[in-house]
């Protein structure tokens, strides 16, 4: 049987995250990087391959497509070159003058196959390119034509303010959850909406169940139980910026960390598990959702490859979506599930839309 490789049936030539939409404080205490460690990461915008740096560990980031490592590298060359203040500006978190003057700047600072693809997008440079992703661009059509049909700015902007969790409750019981957000989150969420306008349709291949529904549940859970004021994540897909709410890698506290750890984070483009085998030893692995898009053969051939580069305490992190994925049997003895500790982190995930996260250690 021939290996289930998504590269071979979705397009990696374009941003699809210039955000990654997992949450890095959750990823980090999973993991407990720090001096010495050394954690195998998937790319996708950067995020948190810095996060994990910035707290001190040695990061080898892997992925598929050159378009995101080219958002990786992007910045990592602002954060290199700005301070705090101008790089939310220029990366479009934040109002900027002129953005294309300061890629300019900064742009000698990245490698030439990444200057290339940015070379050519003046327009993602111009807004932002925390906007530049179809992720993104899925989310903001969400936001501008979605939710005006169901509330008005203020609702939107009381859902976004400070109450404890009675209040969220009342509020989203008796304020948002009518039959327009339901009706229009089933259509906009669907397995199709989302396949065409978000991710890819090959991403939902092993999806079974109502997919919409399932979010859904997720989403009250994100809207009544955790903070929502403080939650970047909705933030972004509700007003097109993080305000006060910044992911863990540009919490102005940590900016002198952040920018001391980028000579520790190293970009490669490749599979996952042959990267691995190229830069092993490993203390740690930030798999994303990776195992959601392939067929259990291939998740249990790369799982144990990657065991087979890690040090004795190594562990997994990953996200499961819609796709129950778990180590395989194979491993059983050698791989120990976590899943007190992965069920407690789960419990304050701020990037609301998985189904689990799984935290398995190497005995």
């Amino acid at each position: 049987m021939s290996a289930d490789r998504i590269e071979s049936r979705a397009r990696f030539d374009y941003v699809r995250y210039a955000n990654v939409w997992e949450d890095a404080d959750v990823l980090c205490q999973a993991l407990q990087p720090g001096p010495g460690k050394r954690i195998l990461s998937i790319a996708s915008g950067g995020d948190n391959c810095f996060a994990l740096a910035a707290d001190g560990a040695n990061v080898v980031a892997a992925d598929l497509s050159p378009a995101q490592l080219a958002v990786c590298e992007l910045k990592r060359a602002a954060i290199r070159a700005l301070d705090h203040d101008d790089l939310l500006g220029f990366i479009g978190i934040r109002e900027a003058a002129d953005r294309a003057a300061t890629y300019r700047a900064i742009a000698a600072g990245l490698p030439e196959v990444a200057r290339a693809f940015w070379d050519a997008r003046p327009n993602e440079i111009r807004d932002g390119i925390v906007h530049a992703g179809k992720f993104e661009r899925y989310f903001a059509a969400f936001r501008n034509r979605v939710v005006p049909l169901i509330h008005s700015r203020r609702v939107v902007a009381e859902l976004l303010s400070g109450k404890d969790r009675q209040a969220r409750t009342a509020f989203y019981n008796d304020v948002w959850d009518n039959w327009r957000w339901r009706l229009m989150f089933h259509l906009f969420f669907s397995r199709r909406v989302m396949g065409l306008m978000g991710r890819d349709p090959e991403f939902f291949r092993y999806v079974e169940g109502n997919v919409a529904e399932r979010i859904l549940r997720r989403t009250e859970y994100a809207f009544t139980v955790l903070p929502t004021h403080s939650n970047p994540y909705l933030r972004f897909i509700f007003t097109g910026h993080f305000g006060a709410a910044l992911p863990r890698y540009l919490e102005p506290a940590r900016y002198a960390q952040l920018r001391a750890g980028m000579d520790r984070v190293t970009f490669v483009r490749g599979a996952a598990q042959d990267v691995a085998a190229s830069h092993a030893p490993f203390d740690g692995f930030n798999l994303s959702d990776i195992f959601e898009y392939l067929d259990p053969p291939t998740c249990a051939a790369i799982y144990e490859a990657l065991v087979g580069t890690a040090r004795p305490a190594a562990r997994f992190a990953y996200w499961n979506m819609l796709v129950p994925r778990r180590r395989p049997g194979t491993v059983a003895h050698r791989v120990r599930s976590l899943s007190e500790r992965a069920s407690a982190l789960f419990a304050v995930d701020r990037a609301f839309f998985y189904s689990a996260f799984v935290l398995e250690e190497v005995q």
